[in-house]
């Protein structure tokens, strides 16, 4: 047996403080709570799955750990701004103000944001 391209996906992400986390990624990214269970909970997340677990001494790594390709990167910016998100711009990646990074053939845009625990997550247009 292999899992192929037709298993459902499960991603990971890990919290210091579930409630927190659960807040952040229910209400302010707007992804629906499946379930919850003495180990963490489940959300959905466009066709696959994101298992948020909680862990005391959490430390993120800095480096994007979930990504979402959107068709209006300034639509979904403009809407998770008025939520109270702050785009990460990294000095001398040659971002624009909004922290939109652009590719050299202009075929792809990204945005770069972080949950409470400083989880980078990333927003992806082509």
């Amino acid at each position: 047996m292999t899992i192929g391209s037709t298993a459902q996906s499960i991603a990971f992400v890990n919290v210091t403080d579930r409630s927190r986390g659960v807040a952040f990624y229910r209400d302010v990214i707007g992804l629906d709570l499946l379930s919850s269970d003495g180990f963490g909970d489940l959300f959905a997340i466009g066709g696959a799955k994101l298992r948020l677990t909680a862990m005391p001494d959490y430390k993120p790594s800095g480096h994007p750990a979930l990504g979402w390709e959107v068709a209006d990167l300034t639509a979904a910016m403009a809407a998770l701004t008025g939520r109270g998100i702050e785009f990460i711009i990294y000095p001398g990646f040659g971002q624009d103000s909004q922290g939109i990074w652009t590719s050299p053939d202009n075929s792809v845009k990204l945005a770069w944001f972080a949950d409470p625990d400083g989880n980078v997550l990333m927003l992806s247009s082509a």
